[in-house]
């Protein structure tokens, strides 16, 4: 059910695209009264051709196709790790075995490729002769453009990182009019596991030449139930029992361990006594193919059972449908560019009026701090919340010689923060 709604989300990206394009190129086209009878054969080759030439001149040209990737020397520790490990043969008093334990990674790759027609402010200079998707242009943040008419950016990939694969993305559209802006985007960094996708349409108000203003509506998606664990809820629930003397007693319904049970581990007892006659009692484990994991419970719970948790969270939140809300959005943006000294600031404000109009409003942002050991707390009042953007780049030649540059940008949606800064001088010998 999640993979057909992952691809129901892209089938209407894509029919939400050609939508707006044809919307666009229908609204710019001319309707003129015929002056002369012409062949239908020849008018529709007319009709075609106009039809081709107002694409590529609206939305192709000045386009780029890419196809690139790299490879880099994986993170290596500097230092070597070494754990001691009982002899399989022996005791917990037996010669040890001594194993290295430093975690080595293979190599780190990206590939991806893609689609993009961005355009840059006056400051921002081409890295390189080529693309390869690493670009990071501010049009992908600010509210306006750097010109009006369509940008867009599709682009895909996949990297390894310190042993971890993830698949990024990101799809970018934006139509920029005097009076208006409308947007659409899907975006995925499997890294920090931030994956949402948005539309917005906003009525833009430019002020002179240098500011504009934006209000308008912005839908969003997201998965994540936030505040939601369930393990927790899980591990604590309670259960009542009663002796036969009428004493009420609570316990948990859930031991800790049974966890492990859940996923084929089992546990088995064993008692060992020391040369004073001591004795000592616990429990190995062993998984589903009889192989030790773990000589006692407490080793278990600190080791295999930190990763049952995991799975265990992972398996009940992709249970859950994901989740879209609407809410009121306003922009600013301000752009002022000389050779001597440019400022570009800008900013986007999601208002706490938010909407869900999918998914089950229980498990949403809304309650995200509502969730306590029993599960969600009963009359809880639901917290909106307000999501921002801002960003700065400013740039100064004090001379010909000396010149500093201020650069930054954060984001705050939902509990992701994805930010950058750069502040530099450079000094011309």
């Amino acid at each position: 059910m999640k993979n057909f709604e992952d691809y129901k989300d892209k089938l209407l990206f894509l029919l939400t695209l050609l939508t707006i394009l044809a919307f666009t190129i229908n609204s710019n086209a001319q309707t003129t009264e015929d002056v002369s009878p012409v062949p239908e054969e020849q008018l529709e080759k007319l009709k075609k051709g106009f039809f081709l030439k107002k694409t590529y001149e609206d939305f192709l040209k000045y386009g780029t196709f890419y196809v690139a990737g790299n490879v880099n020397n994986p993170y290596q520790k500097q230092t070597i790790d070494y754990v001691v490990r009982t002899n399989s043969s022996g005791s917990l008093y037996d010669v040890p075995v001594v194993e290295n334990a430093t975690e080595y990674y293979p190599f780190d790759y990206r590939y991806g490729f893609g689609l993009r027609r961005i355009a840059r402010f006056d400051y921002e200079n081409k890295e390189k002769n080529y693309y390869d998707g690493t670009e990071e242009n501010v049009a992908l943040s600010a509210p306006t453009a750097a010109f009006n008419g369509f940008e867009y950016l599709f682009h895909w990939e996949k990297e390894r990182e310190r042993g971890e694969v993830f698949t990024n993305h990101r799809y970018f559209l934006r139509h920029t009019g005097k009076y208006h802006i409308a947007k659409i985007e899907s975006r995925q960094e499997g890294n920090v596991g931030f994956k949402y996708n948005s539309a917005e349409l906003r009525a833009r108000l430019p002020i002179g030449k240098k500011f504009s203003i934006s209000a308008g509506v912005i839908a969003r998606t997201h998965e994540q139930a936030f505040g939601y664990n369930p393990v927790e809820i899980w591990l604590n629930e309670t259960t009542e029992y009663i002796d036969p003397e009428g004493n009420s007693y609570e316990y948990a319904a859930n031991p800790w361990y049974t966890l492990g049970f859940e996923y084929g581990y089992d546990d088995i007892f064993y008692t060992l006594t020391d040369e004073s006659g001591n004795e000592t009692q616990d429990w190995q484990w062993v998984d589903s193919n009889g192989n030790i994991v773990a000589n006692t419970d407490l080793e278990f719970r600190e080791t295999v059972f930190a990763d049952l948790m995991n799975r265990y969270n992972k398996e009940q939140w992709d249970l859950l449908d994901a989740f879209a809300e609407v809410a009121p959005i306003v922009g600013v943006d301000y752009y002022s560019y000389t050779d001597k000294m440019w400022i570009h600031a800008y900013a986007n404000y999601i208002l706490p009026y938010h909407k869900y109009i999918k998914g089950d409003e229980e498990f949403s942002y809304l309650n995200r701090n509502n969730w306590g050991l029993g599960g969600l707390i009963q009359d809880s009042d639901l917290e909106q919340w307000s999501d921002y953007q801002y960003g700065l780049i400013l740039g100064w030649n004090i001379n010909s010689n000396l010149g500093i540059f201020v650069e930054g940008e954060y984001t705050k949606f939902w509990d992701t923060e994805l930010f950058k800064s750069t502040i530099g001088l450079n000094i011309t010998l």
